[in-house]
């Protein structure tokens, strides 16, 4: 039992260790990325509003709703999660999307590589660092819309 528990807890240390030191949480680094439009002098948690709205406008903007139409998805709520990482030099890299359908997942992966570079990279112990982002994609679908539009 013994040489059971020390396995485990040096295969979870290696894994541990083999993640990247160089990544703070959007939630604990001392300074977030700044986006573009926001004042880098605003506090940090007034940034992590201003980041979270401009992308969360970005992708209102940008986003091609009507690619679930014909998708044969049910009516009701949709939801993709998207996750991505700004690097230490504020570029957009890593993006993953999951949601109910390959296509809407390359719909968001499409709308965030198109958020610009960010004008400052996050910061956390004085150095540049890679700040990983999450968030959720909801919205409404209601196919009846559809059939209309297709009946006239």
């Amino acid at each position: 039992m013994k040489k059971l528990i020390f396995a485990i807890i040096l295969f979870t240390s290696n894994f541990l260790l083999a993640q990247d030191a160089n990544e703070v949480p959007f939630a604990v680094v001392e300074q977030v990325p700044v986006y573009k439009g926001c004042n880098k002098k605003l506090s940090n948690i007034e940034l992590k509003k201003c980041m979270s709205n401009g992308i969360s406008k970005h992708l209102v903007k940008n986003f091609n709703i009507s690619v679930a139409k014909d998708l044969g998805l049910p009516d009701g709520k949709v939801k993709i999660n998207i996750l991505f990482k700004v690097d230490q030099n504020g570029e957009i890299i890593d993006i993953k999307a999951t949601g109910p359908h390959p296509k809407l997942e390359e719909e968001a992966f499409r709308v965030i590589n198109l958020i610009p570079k960010l004008t400052k990279p996050g910061y956390h112990k004085r150095k540049p660092v890679t700040v990983p982002y999450v968030l959720p994609l909801i919205f409404n679908i209601d196919n009846s819309l559809y059939k209309k539009k297709r009946k006239k």
